[in-house]
Parts: structure tokens; C-alpha cells; sequence
């Protein structure tokens, strides 16, 4: 049925977790701050959005941590996610939709997370170039805990039991908690173990707003969040991505209107916007080509169907 967008009455809590202790190197700990000083708050308030901020949690920049066959610097990982758990329940304590700014997409574990300890239950949406399915003992020459949020959230083998075991619950979400949107990697579930929707890129790029609907439609949760990863993009299009990919993925022009489908369907209760690395963008325009989309998609009026 159409949601008449106009009668959602969100405020957003902005939260920034300036985090790469999960990542493959440093950088993407900036993004928070420059986002904010490349004026997040006043472009979204210039759209219309309410949003109330939460500032951002202590700077955790990534170190090379190896300890026997575990991930990198996974104590470290561990202890930032439940810091942002900590902290976006708060923001949901006072009314708010949490609009967290990483880092990570572990970051996503703590959404979650903190949504089902408030609900009791969640469906999350996951646009991101990769599926982040891959779980520690099946890459050892990879040992990189961003490539691995959704494992833990799934409590799949071999995970890192500290991590998967963040939450109200173990595991946090089932299969058919989650629908992945805009990858364009090669399937990551190797073992068979994940049987969730799924919508490629291409799909995507021929008809964003559908492939919102389509999404929408795959978790019918009570409440929803949404993981928003820049590495989505084609880096050749919008330069900004962690880990890039060129030529190949979607541009700006089918992300926001992707997203403003998401968002403004109103059982969508957060969401995190992760991996942008400001190394990539030394004059900014990357940045601010991607805060104008995620202002015009959260401050929008039109309506989208479920």
C-alpha cells in the first residue's frame, strides 16, 4: 500500500562513531568530523529534516593487532561496537531514529543491535557493495572484521563469539531478517548458509525506486533499519570509498532515490552511512556531492509504496 511520506514525523539523532579499528587501514575514523564540516547538519536542515546531535564518541584509529587466528584488533572491535550500542540506545531512549556516521560497517551490530533491545525486533536493508558475509576462519590471509558485520549478526561458524554474542540475543537476525541490496561482488555465503533476498546492482540501476519497494516488501518487519555503505557507488563516479570499485556499481543518480524510498517508508527506525575516507576527496567534492543526495532523500515528501 503507498505511505504518504508526509505524515512520517521522524527526528533523526545524529551519532558519529569515528572509528577503523575493523578496517584494512586507517582514514575512514575522519569521516564523521568531515562530513559535519562539510555542513551535514545544515544541509539537512535546509531540507527539512529534523535532526537533534548526539556528537560523536572518542576517535579509535585502526592498528595492525594479530593475535593467534582471530581477526585483527578484534578486542578492539569489540569494545567500539558495544560503545555504539551503548550510546545509539540512548538516542533511541529519547524518541529519536538513530542516523549513525561511521567508520564501519560493523558498525551495523550496533544498530541493530540497540534497535532490538528497544523493539524486540528489526529488519535490516543493506546497501553495500559487498554482502559482508565472510566469516574468520574461512580467510586467514583476510583477517579485516569490516568484511564480517553480517556473519556476526547471523552467528555464523567460526565468528568471533565476543562479537556475534553483542545484543539482547544470539543471533541477532535470521536469514529472513535481512535483504541485501546493490552488491555487485561475487555471492559471499560459500557455504549455502544465508537464504536472504537479494537485489543486485543492476536491478537497482534500472529502476532505484522499484528496487526500494522491492526491498520494503522482503522484510515486512514492524521496524526497519537501513546500512548505507558509499562503497555501493562506482568510485570513477563518486571517489570516496574505503575499498573502491571502478566502472562497475551504481552512481548518485540511482542511490538517492533508492534511499529516499527507504527512508521514508516510516517503520524505518535508523540508519548508518559508513565508509567514507576523506584521503580519497582532498578538495571535498565528493563529500559534498554525497551530503546534498542523503539530504534530498531523508528530507523527502513524495510517497513510495511498500
Amino acid at each position: 500500500m503507498p505511505t504518504d511520506i508526509a505524515a512520517v514525523t521522524r527526528t533523526w539523532g545524529l551519532l558519529g562513531v569515528p572509528s577503523s579499528v575493523a578496517a584494512h587501514w586507517p582514514g575512514i575514523e575522519q569521516g564523521p568530523a568531515e562530513l559535519r564540516e562539510s555542513g551535514l547538519l545544515e544541509m539537512l536542515r535546509a531540507h527539512g529534516v529534523r535532526v537533534a546531535d548526539h556528537g560523536d564518541l572518542p576517535v579509535a584509529r585502526w592498528t595492525a593487532d594479530r593475535n593467534g587466528e582471530q581477526p585483527n584488533a578484534w578486542r578492539q572491535v569489540v569494545q567500539v561496537v558495544d560503545a555504539a550500542r551503548s550510546a545509539i540506545s540512548n538516542v533511541l531512549l529519547a524518541g529519536q531514529a538513530p542516523l549513525v556516521l561511521g567508520g564501519e560497517c560493523t558498525l551495523a551490530i550496533a544498530l541493530v543491535a540497540a534497535v532490538v533491545e528497544q523493539y524486540g525486533e528489526v529488519g535490516l536493508i543493506y546497501v553495500d557493495g559487498g554482502q559482508d558475509l565472510m566469516i574468520p576462519v574461512d580467510h586467514p590471509h583476510e583477517p579485516i572484521l569490516d568484511a564480517m558485520g553480517v556473519a556476526h549478526m547471523l552467528d555464523l561458524p567460526g565468528c568471533v563469539s565476543e562479537l556475534a554474542g553483542i545484543g539482547p540475543r544470539r543471533p541477532l537476525l535470521q536469514p529472513a531478517d535481512v535483504a541485501f541490496v546493490g552488491f555487485g561482488d561475487a555471492e559471499e555465503d560459500v557455504h549455502g548458509l544465508v537464504h536472504s533476498p537479494r537485489l543486485r546492482d543492476a536491478e537497482v540501476i534500472a529502476d532505484p525506486v522499484a528496487a526500494g519497494r522491492r526491498a520494503l516488501r522482503a522484510v515486512p518487519h514492524r521496524h526497519l533499519v537501513v546500512h548505507f555503505d558509499v562503497d555501493v557507488l562506482d568510485a570513477l563516479d563518486l571517489p570516496l570509498a574505503d575499498i573502491a570499485t571502478y566502472g562497475t556499481g551504481m552512481r548518485l543518480e540511482h542511490v538517492e532515490p533508492l534511499l529516499r524510498t527507504l527512508v521514508a517508508n516510516p517503520r524505518v527506525v535508523g540508519m548508518t552511512v559508513v565508509e567514507a575516507d576523506p584521503d580519497h576527496d582532498p578538495d571535498g567534492t565528493s563529500v559534498r556531492r554525497l551530503l546534498a543526495a542523503l539530504a534530498s532523500a531523508l528530507g523527502a515528501t513524495i510517497s513510495a509504496a511498500e
